[in-house]
């Protein structure tokens, strides 16, 4: 046991108890004003004073000069409806089913306890509580509104529950070295025909036919353009067009997934993507415009900090609780942290199939163990005093 895992059991059941609360009420993307006002309630509770960053992120500094390590949390919810039935579930038409209301509460968690032992520290840690990061949007936003200077980063902690899996048993860590995460970018691509009417259809150009064929070369470049041993995907998850049964379309418009696992096969990816649509527009007499929609690289897990963060860990949770995995098919705007910094994001486990709970995120029914969020907390906070006081 260390220091921080006793002062967080004593503070269990207010952990569990903010983690409800922002259950109760989630918010989605920037629009974040109930969440920000708690957080914001909760840190002064605990005599740390926070500012607003960007749109809707709030940060805030403990400790003394020196070294300075970011924890961060991201607190927006998902636009969906929850079905889980517990007697804290949302009352809106969202639901924290990727468990940002765990990562925020686990982060007050640490909060509290690191300005409890504030004068032990041997550097400076600072919060960051992120909005918008379902958007991949958040990160960057308070990035360029200054978050990693007064004072400068040094490096970046970010944890996310994992749960659902054979790995996720309560309380133990899961993490990858190095890329950890895939890219992950959406596409539009607006066709554009002629209408006409289905007795005429010499007088008009098909846009929805013009779609179809370019959702059939797409599937070209996993078959033939990525070697057998390499991970990617390019999959059309939306297609609309035209306006009655008996007419042709002038316009239609597809919505492309693309994920990759470097910055360089994602950018061929997202070039191909381009070069066919609209080529094979051109060949069908139409029109096509691709449009970048929004996306986010890679993520990438310092091997060097994750090495130290994983043995921090360790110190807690016993070794024996630690597992590497592999690079994982999702997609993580802590990525734009990491690119500016040293950084690793860590999994906490909150629940196995083997303990009874079997749906993972982002799946309206999700549901977790919350006696891992104090042991989420003491990690927080452990991790980035050790990191302080590491003078290698």
């Amino acid at each position: 046991m260390t220091e921080y895992m006793e002062l967080v059991k004593e503070i269990n059941e207010e952990i569990i108890e903010n983690r409800r609360s922002l259950h109760r009420f989630p918010e989605t993307g920037f629009q974040l004003d109930k969440t920000v006002e708690f957080v914001e309630k909760k840190l002064k509770e605990y005599g740390i004073e926070s500012v607003r960053v960007g749109k809707a992120g709030l940060s805030a500094t403990i400790g003394k000069s020196g070294k300075t390590v970011l924890l961060r949390a991201d607190m927006d919810a998902l636009p969906m409806k929850e079905e889980t039935e517990l007697p804290f579930a949302s009352e809106n038409e969202f639901c924290h089913s990727c468990g940002h209301d765990a990562h925020t509460a686990m982060l007050l968690g640490a909060a509290r306890v690191l300005k409890e032992t504030e004068e032990n520290l041997e550097g400076t840690v600072k919060l960051m509580f992120q909005p918008a990061e379902e958007l991949l949007a958040g990160a960057q936003d308070m990035i360029e509104a200054g978050v990693l200077h007064n004072p400068e980063v040094d490096a970046a902690i970010a944890m996310h529950i994992y749960v659902g899996n054979e790995i996720s048993k309560t309380g133990t860590i899961s993490y990858a070295r190095g890329t950890a995460l895939f890219s992950g970018d959406a596409i539009k691509i607006h066709v554009k025909g002629k209408n006409a009417h289905g007795s005429t259809p010499d007088k008009g150009i098909d846009a929805i036919s013009i779609a179809a064929h370019i959702v059939i070369a797409l599937q070209q470049i996993i078959a033939r353009e990525v070697p057998t041993e390499d991970q990617a995907v390019v999959i059309v998850g939306k297609i609309s067009g035209g306006d009655t049964v008996n007419t042709l379309a002038g316009n239609a418009e597809l919505e492309v997934s693309v994920r990759a696992t470097t910055e360089e096969k994602r950018e061929y990816l997202k070039n191909r993507v381009k070069e066919i649509s609209e080529n094979v527009a051109r060949t069908y007499k139409g029109e096509a415009k691709v449009e970048f929609w929004y996306g986010m690289g890679p993520l990438y897990n310092d091997p060097e900090l994750t090495d130290q963060v994983a043995g921090y860990c360790g110190e807690i949770i016993g070794e024996e609780n630690l597992t590497i995995i592999p690079i994982a098919v999702g997609t993580e705007d802590f990525t734009s942290v990491a690119a500016e910094v040293p950084g690793v994001m860590i999994n906490l486990g909150v629940g196995s199939v083997d303990e009874g709970y079997s749906l993972s995120i982002h799946n309206p029914g999700m549901v977790l163990n919350e006696e891992a969020l104090r042991i989420g907390s003491a990690l927080y906070a452990h991790c980035a005093a050790r990191y302080l006081s590491n003078k290698e």
